[in-house]
């Protein structure tokens, strides 16, 4: 996508002081991507914590307000963690520091942070019970969060299955990378309205943005699917045909060699 591709290089023109800095103290792409999946582990814990102190039995408006504020700074931690997801790609390339298991490192640590995220702001959803007597939910958040809780898993699922049918086309020879919530419009909207949730003080923010991303996460991934079909199915019509022709080839051999015998025994 074309707007993509204009924000990636104006963060890359920003960046580009820093990842000569970083290759001249000798700091690894694998470092960095080690410390931004660190912030993102700091961020899973605000958003657990958050979940924690606003499952208590007793709650008041003070401490919904100290977890809605938590939110919102791991909202922020999250999004700085996401700069260290850019960084390590481009210090490898500048570098010359590009590997296979600088790849497998990277993705598999993209793959934790987001389900550890996820997952503390479907524990939010979870814990949060407010008496809608005291809460006004239209002002702090929806109160049936169990449902919301289910809408937050259903964009954990989405996430992972995006990411697991690039991989697998990717490993049947064939690059697929295109689709509405890819990994950095996720981080985004879940660091965005995490940010605004905390901000404002209202949890139907990040409840938005979940909603967002469990539909046009699951798009993405069936839309890949689909994407990889035509593909795949030449790709296997091709390797039937070069079957065929093996087999065509061995039965020429064969009929060749059985000539030659017969001859043979002729004489």
């Amino acid at each position: 996508m074309k707007y993509r591709d204009f924000l990636q290089k104006m963060i890359y023109k920003i960046i580009d002081p820093l990842i000569k800095g970083l290759f001249k103290m000798g700091i690894t792409p694998n470092m960095v991507t080690t410390v931004g999946f660190i912030g993102n582990l700091i961020a899973a814990g605000f958003f657990i914590h958050a979940a924690y102190i606003m499952g208590a039995v007793d709650l008041d408006a003070n401490t919904v307000m100290i977890g809605l504020h938590e939110i919102g700074w791991g909202g922020a931690i999250l999004l700085l963690s996401s700069l260290f997801d850019m960084i390590d790609g481009r210090l490898a390339r500048k570098g010359n520091l590009c590997s296979s298991f600088g790849a497998m490192w990277d993705s598999t640590l993209d793959r934790y942070s987001e389900l550890i995220t996820l997952f503390g702001i479907c524990l939010v959803f979870l814990c949060f019970q407010p008496d809608p007597l005291q809460f006004d939910s239209s002002t702090v958040g929806p109160g049936e969060g169990f449902w919301w809780g289910v809408i937050t898993f259903t964009a954990m699922v989405g996430s992972i299955m995006v990411s697991y049918v690039r991989a697998r086309a990717e490993g049947l020879g064939i690059e697929c990378k295109g689709g509405l919530m890819q990994r950095p419009e996720r981080v985004v909207i879940t660091a965005v309205t995490t940010i605004l949730t905390g901000c404002t003080e209202n949890l139907w923010w990040v409840a938005g943005g979940m909603a967002i991303i469990a539909l046009l996460a699951n798009i993405t991934a069936f839309w890949r699917v689909a994407f990889c079909y035509k593909p795949l199915k030449g790709k296997k019509l091709k390797e039937n045909e070069v079957q065929e022709e093996k087999k065509a080839e061995m039965k020429e051999k064969k009929k060749k060699k059985d000539k030659e015998s017969k001859g043979k025994s002729h004489q």
